[in-house]
């Protein structure tokens, strides 16, 4: 007979960048019960200083990363782990543990010789009750993200890193390689402009997809913005006045604006108005 969870299960699914991350764990509740440490009694509390806490309730929390990962500056091979802490009161040690197969924290099971990666974190102390146990992932951007585990008023920030600009590497010259087509050309040059790289390469594929292509708004709006990058703002001026009336006819006035903005700033910006 099925029957309600004290502890329910949880799934995050995150992509950041080109991978993903994939957290499996339970949500234990406070519900009144000292968390962390000793309790007024001197007791333990739910999870002891320095003894094994499988970060959640019931199985293992489970972390899958899709591709090769740092975590805190530290590289950990892409695959499944199994994510333990050994909290304390000045610092916690994070694992990240080979062995998947372990009901809970596995306890007298559990071997230090299958542990992947240890690091450590420090916990902060908040002001806001955190009363079911919650990871989540922020800050993310193209290349990483936070790990944060939240419960009671402790909070520990676990920095996860991905190695974006290799991985797309790695698929830009596989695609160079494969009879590219216009909108190859013009997204290779819009990744190289948005990371602030290669601003040579990107105006010369940025012109390729052009070439091949035709004109459309948004092949002139990224070739605009590659040629500020490399400071030609005439050019870019005179890139962004055709975006501008390519946008205007397919009522793309969202274009329009972001267009008439560039234009301002780079107006400004040309060595005979200084």
């Amino acid at each position: 007979m099925n029957h309600p969870k004290a502890s329910p299960l949880a799934k995050i699914e995150q992509e950041v960048g080109l991978s993903k991350i994939t957290i499996e764990y339970s949500r234990p509740s406070a519900r009144g019960r000292t968390l962390f440490g000793n309790q007024p009694n001197g007791e333990p509390g739910l999870v002891p200083n320095g003894r094994i806490w499988r970060v959640g309730a019931n199985e293992s929390t489970k972390i899958t990363f899709t591709s090769d990962v740092s975590i805190n500056g530290q590289e950990l091979k892409k695959g499944t782990y199994a994510l333990y802490a050994f909290p304390e009161i000045e610092k916690w040690q994070i694992v990240f543990h080979k062995n998947t197969t372990h009901w809970g924290d596995g306890r007298a099971k559990y071997n230090e010789e299958e542990d992947a990666l240890r690091i450590n974190v420090v916990p902060v102390h908040k002001q806001d009750f955190q009363e079911t146990f919650l990871i989540s992932l922020d800050d993310i951007d193209h290349n990483g993200a936070s790990m944060h585990l939240n419960w009671g008023t402790i909070q520990v920030a676990i920095p996860i890193a991905f190695d974006t600009k290799s991985i797309m590497q790695e698929q830009i010259d596989k695609n160079l390689s494969a009879a590219p087509n216009a909108q190859t050309y013009y997204e290779i040059a819009r990744y190289y402009q948005e990371q602030g790289i290669k601003s040579k390469a990107a105006l010369g594929f940025v012109n390729k997809a052009i070439e091949m292509g035709g004109d459309t708004y948004y092949f002139h709006r990224v070739r605009s913005l590659v040629l500020a990058d490399l400071k030609s703002y005439d050019a870019a001026i005179k890139a962004s006045k055709i975006s501008i009336r390519l946008a205007n006819k397919e009522g793309k006035d969202e274009f329009v604006r972001l267009n008439k903005n560039d234009i301002s700033r780079w107006e400004a910006l040309q060595p005979t108005n200084k």
